[in-house]
């Protein structure tokens, strides 16, 4: 069954840096299926009181391999540079 992490990425560091993440994090993604099905674009909030800033959706085959990507070290080795330069929220969802 499919997995999907959605994240809701505001910027609030330095443009570069996550500029670096985004164009190596495509690569770690391959090794675990993942594929990206939205990055950023317009966002027409049609309910409630929400601001997001970029949404990032990626799909995986299933639970593990989202989790595996997310834990491997080639991720891990590229995420700080994220952590650093955004406020995200992220979060695994199972498919249906």
């Amino acid at each position: 069954m499919s997995a999907y992490v959605i994240a809701d990425v505001q910027l609030t560091g330095d443009a570069g840096e996550l500029a670096e993440y985004r164009a190596k994090v495509i690569a770690t993604l391959e090794p675990y299926g993942g594929r990206y099905l939205a990055r950023g674009g317009d966002i027409d909030v049609v309910e409630g009181d929400w601001a997001p800033g970029q949404i990032v959706l990626v799909e995986f085959p299933d639970v593990d391999s989202a989790r595996a990507w997310n834990d491997s070290p080639e991720y891990q080795a590229i995420a700080p540079l994220r952590i650093r330069n955004t406020d995200s929220k992220r979060l695994i969802v199972r498919g249906i």
